[in-house]
């Protein structure tokens, strides 16, 4: 798996687009990193720029797209809504891929040495960088902003992380770390500033202060005007969207707004966002509206909507999604992208992968994907109205699954080639062959660990599909029976696949665990497939 790393700096400039594309241009003309999104507001007066790229690659974007800045912006003629305190304000670094995040504080403590050096200014880490407790937010680094910083940097508590203590009047300071994916998300309202604000103290986990701290967790925020579009906004970042969801950030300031008497006109998301993060919110509106939605693509619709996120501008999920611009393999690695001739073609290749393995997750895939059609073509029907409820319950297990048992085609392959580079690590000197024998017998677990899962994934779908055969539109019978067939083949190459590598394995307690389990799955398969395709055959038409 490549590694990839997000970078998010924040440049005190939004209104001049020579200065936006010159720093634009710093990064794309960096070997390695790739631009994914520039969102400029003019009211705050502030870029945030998006890209990502390897570990040493992100932070040479950065340090040229600093460069850049330094040349072009003076922070003494700033003046904006948002928050500041230097010309590049915040720099953070965010595990993507592949990355942990120490890794990306190690990203953030080399940008933030080197652009102290090279540039002579202030530079303070946070988040997960940070050296102390007191500067792990943002908020407190940043209190009295740009205009505060003269007297700040006299303080000793205040001495800069890097560079020097004294106040470099057209840059200001830099603060940069490592962090979780942060959404910076905005809800409109036709009110004042103040109004705005105000929800915006009542909401944030700060609060008010110590004594009246806010409700919503790990949420940052405030209120403010835009001019050119002549509304307020309640301007959150959401530091973690496990914890405190889009959904629950907008029906709160919905709550909120309506004890004021004030309207909601939709929201907007600044940057990129997790496709997690949206597809949270479309199962929390379809529980609440007792929606059901299945596909992907319809359930960012249904949040697009709900939240009002094209009230400002168009929101096209396929620029704003990160997964969706960053794919986790390119078209020449994903099996799954690409055309079933040349899958196929593959698999008949004189190459160990893609082999067993990944046709028997394809196999599985499409039992999975069959008995969600089947589902489909019986639901919504007005013969069969009376099933809706039941299909409503049955149908997600199977469309689920069939995502997941498809990346297995690809994981399996990752797993045997984890493998194979292990066969080729050195083993010249006694620690060699120590490392290369670890190295064998971890990749060997991680091979059986694939087809494991899949039999596992399998196993829990016969109970949906034992209730489907008994309703399922017999129109649709042939088609489930090969589901039912296709699911067992699936188990019936996984348990294949487990034997031969388990055979390798020298953890003798691990071997005899897995050998039980894979089994057992195996007899559950034989066993659920007759059961179903008995219970199919007797249903008349």
């Amino acid at each position: 798996m490549s590694q990839l790393v997000e970078c998010v700096p924040n440049f005190s400039e939004g209104k001049n687009q020579e200065v936006i594309d010159a720093i634009s241009r710093a990064v794309v003309q960096t070997p390695g990193c790739v631009l994914l999104d520039v969102d400029a507001g003019p009211s705050t007066n502030r870029t945030v720029y998006t890209f990502v790229g390897r570990p040493e690659d992100v932070v040479e974007g950065a340090l040229n797209a600093a460069r850049a800045a330094h040349r072009l912006i003076d922070m003494g003629r700033h003046r904006g809504e948002h928050p500041r305190m230097g010309a590049l304000d915040v720099c953070p670094f965010i595990p993507v891929r592949g990355v942990t995040m120490d890794e990306c504080v190690l990203c953030a403590q080399a940008f933030g040495q080197r652009l102290a050096e090279e540039l002579g200014v202030p530079v303070y880490l946070y988040g997960e960088a940070a050296q102390t407790a007191s500067r792990q937010s943002l908020p407190a680094i940043r209190a009295g902003e740009y205009e505060a910083l003269p007297e700040k940097l006299k303080q000793a508590e205040w001495a800069p992380d890097f560079g020097p203590s004294s106040f470099v009047p057209s840059w200001g300071a830099t603060v940069t770390g490592a962090r979780k994916f942060l959404i910076a998300f905005n809800v409109n309202l036709l009110s004042t500033r103040e109004q705005a604000h105000r929800i915006a103290l009542d909401l944030r986990e700060q609060g008010r202060g110590k004594d009246r701290p806010g409700r919503l967790r790990k949420v940052q925020g405030i209120g403010w005007y835009l001019d050119e579009k002549n509304l307020a906004q309640v301007s959150m970042n959401l530091l973690d969207f496990e914890v405190t969801g889009l959904h629950t950030v907008y029906e709160e300031t919905c709550r909120e707004a309506q004890g004021l008497s004030l309207p909601v006109v939709g929201s907007q998301l600044v940057g990129l966002v997790p496709l997690k993060a949206l597809l949270d919110v479309a199962a929390f509106y379809c529980e609440k509206e007792n929606l059901f939605v299945l596909e992907e693509g319809q359930r960012l619709r249904l949040v697009v909507n709900r939240l009002g996120l094209d009230s400002l501008s168009p929101f096209n999920p396929k620029e704003r999604v990160i997964e969706y611009l960053v794919p986790e393999a390119g078209p020449e690695q994903s099996l799954v992208d690409q055309p079933l001739r040349t899958f196929v073609r593959e698999v008949g290749a004189r190459s160990a992968a893609p082999g067993g393995g990944s046709v028997a997750a394809a196999s599985a895939a499409m039992g999975a994907a069959l008995a969600s059609m089947a589902g489909l073509m019986t639901y919504g029907r007005r013969q069969f109205e009376h099933l809706d409820a039941t299909l409503r319950r049955l149908i997600p297990p199977f469309h689920a699954a069939w995502a997941e048992l498809t990346a297995m085609v690809d994981a399996d392959a990752r797993a045997f080639e984890a493998y194979l580079k292990a066969t080729k690590l050195p083993k010249n000197t006694p620690e060699d062959k120590d490392r290369r024998a670890a190295a064998l017998q971890e990749g060997l677990k991680r091979a059986v660990a694939v087809p494991l899962a899949l039999a596992e994934m399998v196993t829990s779908l016969w109970p949906a599909l034992q209730e489907l055969a008994l309703c399922v539109n017999l129109a649709c019978r042939s088609d489930l029976q090969v589901a039912v067939k296709a699911l067992e083949t699936g188990v019936f190459g996984a348990y294949f696949n487990v034997l031969i590598n388990l055979k390798d394995v020298t953890d003798d307690a691990f071997k005899d665990q897995v050998h039980q389990r894979i089994s057992s799955l195996l007899q559950e398969a034989k066993t659920q497939a007759a059961l179903v395709l008995d219970q199919l055959e007797a249903r008349q038409e």
